[in-house]
């Protein structure tokens, strides 16, 4: 199966973003395939179009059926396992969300809030303590922004984005009209 060449850019580009968002080369050029592709794809034709090995192939599926985002498919008179991605562009952007959240936030947060129950010694750990529960307040404000994001519907989680800069200026304006009022 070739693909056109708008099409390969997009996939081998997805393949070393991929790399810098967690997962490897090859993970990312599978899932970019798939996300792309109209119709399921089995573990040889992704193989085929991406001239890989078969066995990397397979271990790529794992990782990313793993991660939420793909899903087996099963096509009428073959026997062979087919794969789709999970759902829309915006399921699947919470789900490395949520995927994320669990493999890296939740053990640094778990790692921070054993670290506050202990007694600082002195001034240094004091000090130290002092920057982790800074730390740990972001990780709790951005995980629980998070969670309520992850609430809304893709529409809402769109128009939202699209409030952009918006946003500050409102939060400007409401710093301003609060502080004429503290000034009174």
């Amino acid at each position: 199966m070739e693909l056109p060449e708008k099409a390969k850019v997009f996939v081998f580009h997805f393949g070393e973003m991929g790399s810098r968002w967690g997962f490897n080369r090859t993970v990312g050029q599978i899932l970019a395939l798939l996300v792309i592709h109209p119709k399921a794809l089995n573990a040889d034709q992704i193989a085929e179009t991406l001239s890989i090995s078969r066995g990397n192939v397979s271990m790529g599926l794992k990782e990313l059926q793993s991660w939420r985002l793909i899903q087996l498919q099963h096509v009428a008179g073959d026997r062979k396992d087919y794969f789709v991605t999970a759902g829309s562009i915006w399921d699947m952007a919470k789900t490395v969300f949520e995927e994320r959240r669990k493999r890296e936030i939740d053990p640094t947060l778990s790692l921070l809030r054993a670290n506050l129950l202990e007694d600082a010694q002195n001034a240094d750990e004091e000090y130290a303590q002092q920057r982790i529960e800074e730390i740990h307040d972001l990780l709790e404000l951005l995980t629980q922004w998070g969670d309520h994001l992850n609430t809304l519907s893709p529409e809402k989680l769109e128009s939202l984005m699209k409030l952009g800069s918006g946003i500050s200026k409102l939060l400007d304006m409401k710093d301003k009209i609060m502080g004429k009022k503290h000034q009174d």
